[in-house]
């Protein structure tokens, strides 16, 4: 069940014009920050124009700057919404 949210966020934002990681053998999904964005200012992003919260990268040490960290272990209805929301916008 987690696996089918993480291919519908990853495939929902890598066809959205973001660069999308993981999803594929664990139910995470890192995404690059767009537009030279570091991981608060994504996060912050997300949270206050499209009311999604991820975990910034930095988080998981120096490697993650630039890069937030979703997960799938949700409903299906939430990750579909969240994609949408994303998609709308912030497509690259």
């Amino acid at each position: 069940f987690y696996m089918e949210n993480a291919r519908i966020i990853r495939e929902g934002l890598s066809s959205a014009g973001l660069t999308v990681y993981g999803g594929v053998h664990a139910p995470y999904i890192w995404v690059k920050t767009p537009d030279g964005l570091s991981s608060w200012e994504f996060f912050d992003r997300l949270l206050n124009e499209v009311n999604v919260v991820g975990t910034p990268g930095v988080g998981f040490g120096p490697s993650g700057e630039g890069y937030l960290r979703l997960t799938a272990f949700g409903k299906r209805e939430d990750a579909e919404e969240a994609v949408a929301r994303i998609r709308a916008r912030l497509s690259a």
